[in-house]
């Protein structure tokens, strides 16, 4: 009888894969890592130049923009009919609801001397903060 010689790997051979799997996996994973933040900042800055387009027109039909007080809800329902006359039927936004932004947060509204801006606060949900913390301001959005 001829001995066969069984396939398989040796503890060594496995061993090495699993060291070559680590070295890959320690230069591939920083880089993905905080993708998903980025695209939450970027995706919050998509959605109010969109909510700002409801604004403009808001402002075509009505003659001035949302007051701060009023902020975003005055897309929706009309705050005062005596002072928006124009206002659109059914508002000015497709689900008849003010979207939140990418973390679930309301979106902030201000009136100023020269127009408005729109805020989101963030991951954190608070104003301030640095890096994936940061406030997202229409105004410093990139043209994208």
């Amino acid at each position: 009888m001829k001995n066969k010689k069984r396939g398989g790997f040796s503890l060594i051979e496995l061993m090495v894969v699993i060291i070559i799997l680590g070295l890959l996996a320690s230069f591939v994973m920083p880089n993905i890592m905080g993708k998903g933040e980025q695209a939450k900042q970027k995706l919050a800055c998509t959605q109010m130049k969109s909510m700002s387009q409801s604004v403009e027109l808001f402002k075509q039909d009505n003659g001035s923009y949302p007051e701060t007080e009023e902020g975003l809800e005055a897309l929706v329902k009309n705050p005062d009919s005596e002072k928006y006359s124009g206002f659109m039927p059914g508002g000015y936004f497709a689900g008849k609801k003010v979207p939140k932004d990418p973390w679930k947060h309301n979106y902030v509204y201000s009136a100023t001397e020269d127009g408005f801006d729109i805020m989101s606060f963030g991951g954190d949900g608070k104003e301030g903060g640095e890096e994936e913390k940061r406030d997202i301001i229409l105004s410093q959005c990139e043209n994208n």
